[in-house]
């Protein structure tokens, strides 16, 4: 009797392009809680029959038990001691129903997860729903590795089968209950004690989070130092002169002063010489350097700032060109390429389109250029598009980022950006000037992404020794700013550059603090704190500031990479990471009950 392999997805589509490829198209379908594609193939040397089938995301969840639910009658502080429940999301108890009825009789479970921490986390939810044994004599279960659905990765991990990687689903495990303990029992005293003291305070739920919350302080630190800042007056000089009929404005090495008195003195000790003598000509070839292969964090970056599509929206749309087999997996840190990447194989799929496809050709026929060095973070390959499109088939959103992750890549295999910078250095009355034009003389990769291109701007010709007369020496007053409220981009960079979040996590943190009415996305997508925002974290900041800076969710974060790696026990993390918790909630109720 051939063997019955079982094949598990992380979503419908996926199992759908998964069966298609590995069957050759010649599959059978039938409905249940989600679709199960069959067909007949050659598993491990021998003719098999194979299912595929798929959860969609977590399978299982982690709570409390029932007798911790109460608000009323259980102290917060029990929380952090207190057992975790590994039970069905609900509601997706029918998908635990589903995967271990369609596991009776299989004989060997193979799990073709998404490939970062959470999959390998899915994993083990599978692999408990299925009830198929993982340490048997005789290798049961595998895991297949891929970073996009397209027949070819799909065929190399299927030849390629490796383990579940148990210490990286642990790394998950620790996150999970860390979060759990810490944010609910903050919460919950929080909320209990902060409502009514604040009429103004629009919440029902006043939630703590170990990496929300340091988001949250990012906004409220930029806030601060917007309301605190104090314009300061400053004065610079505007030296001008007609040169070929042109009028050139002469920027003033000394920028700008802050005294009134002092800054009329060089007007007239500048005015009274009358000319300025060209002290230096310097002509010098520079390049723009291309990019780096494309991650999340840099994707959501530009989603948020050129786009004007926030992180949360962002993240969904690329998960979705994911699946659709249009670009490959999203979740990566790595903007390095592997040696084995097929970048002509990668072009060819995008030469018919007639918005790049002039560039495609030209990089195909001429030679495209190796990318740049990048990070390789061992994960997948940076964010590259896998299959051509049209703004019809997308549509909007969609269609924008899919178009700038296109432009990306095409970008990172085309030349750099080439073009000659002209310094003219002039002096008068002791004071140094200055003005610099450029030229283009190759326009590399700007060509395909215009937004990056330098600004031209053409001199007439100078000579070093010679003289020139000033057109005139103005004073100009102006005022220092404040910074402006913090942007989506700004603050993801701030997160990456603090440990706060992963690549996937990221948006999530974003957008819970701005449903949970911490900050409004205002034009320009800038985070502006709430009443409720900010008075949360000056409370923090009055009585233990530690609670919303991200140095302790950096160390965690390093701690449960730590695990992932294999190199830190999780229970031993998790015990560690509780008890510095537990004395900080001790301490912040002890003084919030004492400042009333």
């Amino acid at each position: 009797m051939a063997p019955k392999v079982l094949m598990v997805a992380e979503k419908p589509s996926i199992a759908l392009s998964i069966a298609s490829a590995l069957s050759g198209g010649r599959m059978s379908t039938r409905k249940g809680s989600t679709d199960v594609h069959e067909f007949d193939g050659i598993f491990q040397g021998s003719y098999a029959n194979f299912k595929v089938t798929s959860v969609i995301g977590h399978v299982l969840s982690v709570d409390f038990p029932p007798a911790y639910q109460n608000w009323e009658g259980t102290d917060p502080m029990d929380l952090f001691e207190a057992p975790v429940l590994r039970s069905e999301c609900n509601p997706k108890a029918h998908i635990r129903r589903h995967l271990a009825q369609e596991a009776r009789g299989c004989t060997y479970l193979i799990l073709w997860l998404d490939c970062d921490r959470e999959g390998e986390n899915i994993c083990y939810e599978v692999i408990e729903c299925t009830g198929i044994p993982e340490n048997e004599a005789g290798r049961r279960i595998f895991r297949a590795k891929f970073s996009s659905v397209t027949e070819k990765d799909i065929l190399s991990a299927m030849d390629n089968l490796v383990l579940p990687n148990k210490d990286e689903a642990l790394s998950v495990d620790a996150r999970q209950e860390i979060d759990l303990k810490v944010g609910v029992a903050f919460t919950r005293f929080q909320t209990r004690y902060f409502q009514g003291k604040y009429g103004n305070l629009d919440s029902r739920v006043i939630s703590y989070g170990p990496c929300q919350t340091p988001t949250l302080g990012f906004c409220v630190q930029r806030y601060q130092q917007i309301t605190t800042f104090k314009p300061e007056k400053f004065w610079s000089l505007k030296t001008y002169i007609i040169k070929d009929g042109d009028e050139i404005q002469l920027e003033w090495d000394q920028k700008k002063l802050f005294e009134f008195d002092v800054t009329v003195m060089f007007q007239k000790m500048v005015a009274s010489d009358g000319t300025l003598k060209i002290a230096d000509v310097s002509v010098k070839e520079e390049c723009k350097t291309r990019p780096s292969g494309l991650n999340t964090v840099n994707m959501l970056k530009v989603a948020s700032s050129a786009l004007g599509i926030g992180p949360q929206t962002a993240m969904h749309l690329a998960e979705r060109l994911y699946t659709q087999g249009f670009i490959s997996y999203p979740r990566t840190e790595s903007t390095a390429y592997p040696a084995s990447f097929d970048f002509r194989g990668a072009l060819a799929v995008l030469v018919h389109n007639p918005l790049w496809s002039n560039d495609v050709r030209t990089l195909l026929d001429a030679g495209f250029v190796k990318p740049r060095q990048g990070h390789d973070a061992g994960d997948h390959p940076p964010i590259t598009p896998m299959r051509s499109a049209t703004e019809e088939a997308l549509r909007t959103d969609a269609w924008r980022l899919y178009q700038y992750i296109c432009q990306h890549f095409i970008g990172t295999v085309s030349p750099d950006c080439r073009y000659t910078r002209t310094a003219i250095e002039f002096t008068s009355g002791g004071e140094t000037f200055h003005c610099v034009g450029y030229r283009v003389t190759h326009k590399g990769f700007t060509s395909i992404m215009p937004w990056l291109a330098v600004s031209e701007n053409s001199l007439p010709a100078f000579k070093k020794g010679d003289t020139v007369s000033i057109h005139k020496v103005d004073i100009y007053e102006g005022s220092t700013t404040p910074p402006d409220y913090l942007s989506e981009s700004e603050l993801i960079s701030l997160m990456e550059k603090n440990g706060i979040g992963t690549d996937a996590s990221i948006p999530v943190h974003i957008n819970n603090i701005c449903e949970r009415n911490y900050v409004q996305v205002n034009s320009g997508r800038r985070l502006v704190p709430t009443p409720l925002g900010t008075t949360l974290i000056r409370g923090y900041q009055c009585i233990d500031a530690d609670l919303c800076l991200p140095d302790i969710r950096s160390f965690i974060e390093q701690q449960i990479t730590l695990i992932a790696k294999g190199k830190a026990d999780h229970l031993q993390v998790i015990q560690h990471v509780i008890q510095q918790f537990m004395k900080k909630y001790s301490y912040f109720v002890k003084k919030t009950l004492g400042a009333y």
